[in-house]
């Protein structure tokens, strides 16, 4: 079965940063859209990044553009979200998905596999 398996989460100071992995199996990678997403708590979940399968398109949302990376390798079945310059509202557990869709396709319904998700808390 497809799981996706979130790491790298934790507590780090506002301005600092985070890298998130995903590593997928069960699934052709190298076939899908790979998205991140969050959710903090009290309010819904929301897109943060997504990347097609050969790379050549990404999209963010509009808080995270120049501070947030989303990169992947193929060959390790894994996508990456590099957070820079991070602030208390980016607190949330985030969570990677895989989309038959590209990656403009930014709501949660167009993604059919989530990991359990990775706890990330920026204190100021």
């Amino acid at each position: 079965q497809v799981q996706l398996v979130e790491s790298g989460g934790g507590l780090v100071q506002a301005g600092g940063s985070l890298s998130l992995s995903c590593a997928a199996s069960g699934l052709t990678f190298s076939s899908y859209t790979m998205g991140w997403f969050r959710q903090a708590p009290g309010k819904e979940r929301e897109f943060v990044a997504a990347i097609r399968w050969s790379s050549d398109s990404i999209y963010y949302t509009d808080s995270v553009k120049g501070r947030f990376t989303i990169s992947r390798d193929n060959a390790k079945n894994t996508v990456y979200l590099q957070m820079n310059s991070l602030k208390p509202e980016d607190t949330a557990v985030y969570y990677c998905a895989s989309s038959s869709y590209a990656p403009d396709r930014t709501g949660a319904d167009w993604y059919a596999y989530w990991g359990q998700g990775t706890q990330v808390t920026v204190s100021s």
